[in-house]
């Protein structure tokens, strides 16, 4: 989803007096200094078609499945009735309150049960309003495992949806929303910074699942997220790769890494100059180069030292435990010779981990097991990966970390690297779907956000690197922040 389409938005919302400030009371009885009305819409509808297209386009980008679609009354009913028109979908329509004559129905439509029902919302503070049209649609047999709103504003509702099993997936954050009015001169910073106050210190979110230490598995969770990097990198078990890229992640102040998808050995080390002290990783692929030559090895360690960076050769193993042995330290690579880390598929089981840890676990390198995988209809989730994320377990004195989407494991000591990620969210024509810096840092949990073509293709390679470490880092120093309070 294109972050300039969303920005505009912001801003046209703003036009038509969707977006209040001042001192409102929200359906929950708090009192907010930043009200979302988004009501008016079906006075505009330019805008309302396009708020409407914008829920469907992260429909198709999330694979959403489902049987039909229900808008939460009363807001997001016109908007529900615009994507099933246009796009010819089965739509519901919850009643608040059943009628007293004819079928006494609070779920209009026709369904059969067990189907799936895609739920969609204007705004979300708590979640509530969501919960209450899914426990409906519960009692007729419906299932509900998604919900879309418009705008999240950031006050727990993602968690309590969640712990009761329903994934919600927001087009605009009230951190986003905030920050657009402030750059276009809508609001002052002191406005700003009084709503994100607000945002920060009411969260709605209290879960009462307890553990047997009295901590929820959620608010567990959110605590090992606090830890900041450097604080990872000292946990007894962290694997001595993990703790020097965590340490130097939070001097470097940079948790970018660049997927150098070059075929020039030149460039390649042209990149590892130019943008090297933006960088915390270097990602090669060795085999694409037209040029290669038994030095350049040499030359990326050389520059890794000077740029305090690591290499990560992209090679993604996929063999028997001998055949990877020997893939990993001969040939004319010689990969293990120079390359920091690694990563490979848990297709071939332990074996494969166990062939790279013969060679790489002696010169003090690390494993990245493939977990997850950005290309559309990936088979790398589910049950493979939480096989992997077994393998992982039973192999810490070498893997330290994953490949994936986001978080999967709540161990601190793993670090979770995400690839397919750009500016906006969307895709290509050869199936590549493409997050945010923040989507992966700040909501999906990872660590490391890994950049190509997003960089590779600005006319200001510098630039872009900047803006991608500055993104990604926000990001992390905002789910620092949250987590803290």
């Amino acid at each position: 989803m294109d972050n300039l389409c969303i920005d505009s938005l912001i801003l046209k919302l703003h036009d038509v007096n969707a977006v209040k400030f001042g001192d409102y009371k929200l359906k929950s009885g708090m009192m907010t200094p930043i009200y979302i009305d988004l009501r008016v819409l079906v006075s505009h509808p330019v805008l309302m078609n396009q708020v409407s297209a914008l829920i469907y386009q992260r429909v198709l980008e999330e694979e959403l499945q489902f049987d039909s679609v229900c808008g939460v009354p009363y807001t997001a009913l016109p908007m529900a009735t615009i994507i099933c028109s246009t796009h010819e979908l089965p739509m519901l329509i919850r009643r608040k309150e059943a009628k007293d004559y004819g079928t006494k129905r609070l779920v209009e439509g026709s369904y059969r049960e067990g189907d799936i029902c895609l739920i969609i919302e204007d705004t979300v503070t708590s979640g509530s309003s969501i919960l209450e049209t899914a426990e409906v649609l519960y009692q007729e047999g419906l299932k509900v495992t998604d919900a879309i709103v418009l705008m999240d504003r950031e006050q727990g509702g993602v968690d309590m949806l969640a712990s009761k099993g329903i994934r919600l997936h927001p087009i605009i954050s009230m951190f986003k929303l905030v920050n657009v009015l402030l750059a276009a001169e809508r609001i002052t910073a002191q406005t700003a910074q009084s709503v994100r106050k607000f945002i920060q210190e009411n969260n709605t979110f209290s879960p009462k699942e307890k553990n047997g230490n009295g901590v929820s598995p959620a608010k567990k969770l959110c605590l090992e997220q606090q830890l900041s990097y450097a604080e990872r990198a000292k946990l007894p078990d962290v694997h001595p790769l993990a703790s020097k890229l965590l340490l130097m992640m939070e001097e470097k102040q940079s948790n970018l890494c660049l997927s150098a998808d070059v075929t020039s050995t030149k460039e390649l080390l042209q990149l590892a100059e130019t943008l090297g002290s933006k960088i915390c990783v270097l990602k090669t692929h060795v085999d694409i180069l037209k040029d290669f030559t038994s030095d350049l090895g040499q030359k990326l360690q050389t520059l890794a030292e000077k740029h305090n960076f690591c290499i990560f050769e992209d090679r993604k193993f996929a063999d028997i435990g001998n055949t990877v042995k020997h893939q990993y330290e001969g040939g004319i690579y010689q990969i293990s010779s120079w390359s920091h880390m690694v990563n490979a598929h848990g297709v071939p089981g332990p074996g494969v981990v166990k062939g790279l840890s013969a060679v790489g676990k002696p010169l003090g390198r690390g494993l990245l097991l493939i977990a997850q995988m950005s290309s559309q209809g990936s088979l790398a989730s589910g049950e493979y990966t939480q096989a992997v994320l077994q393998i992982a377990e039973e192999h810490l004195d070498f893997v330290f970390g994953f490949i994936c989407g986001s978080r999967i494991t709540k161990r601190p000591e793993f670090i979770h690297m995400t690839p397919g990620v750009q500016m906006h969210t969307g895709g290509d024509s050869l199936g590549q779907r493409y997050s945010t810096p923040e989507d992966v840092i700040y909501h999906k949990g990872s660590d490391i956000i890994i950049v190509g073509r997003g960089i590779l293709e600005a006319s200001d390679r510098l630039k872009a690197a900047e803006s991608y470490r500055k993104c990604g880092w926000d990001a992390y120093e905002k789910r620092l922040s949250q987590s803290s309070k």
